[in-house]
């Protein structure tokens, strides 16, 4: 498939996808996505991510945990 913003060509890749649901912040990995070669736009189709959804919304085994900084852009970025 062509690349919405840049024309370039995609390719099928198995990346990372930060995947947000009911409040909660996930890291998925190896998820297929077509991915641009020119400028990495990931693209990613419904059934996938309904996937995601649906794994999460159920237990699921949890490879390792970490810690996440939230940081307001613009606030005292000086300091």
């Amino acid at each position: 498939m062509k690349c919405e913003f840049c024309g370039g060509d995609t390719q099928l890749k198995k990346v990372k996808r930060q995947h947000w649901l009911k409040g909660e912040l996930y890291i998925i990995e190896d998820v297929e996505a077509q991915v641009c070669n020119e400028c990495g736009e990931r693209y990613f189709h419904a059934k996938t991510l309904d996937a995601i959804d649906s794994l999460l919304s159920k237990h699921h085994a949890v490879e390792r945990k970490m810690s996440v900084e939230v940081v307001r852009f613009g606030q005292d970025a000086a300091a």
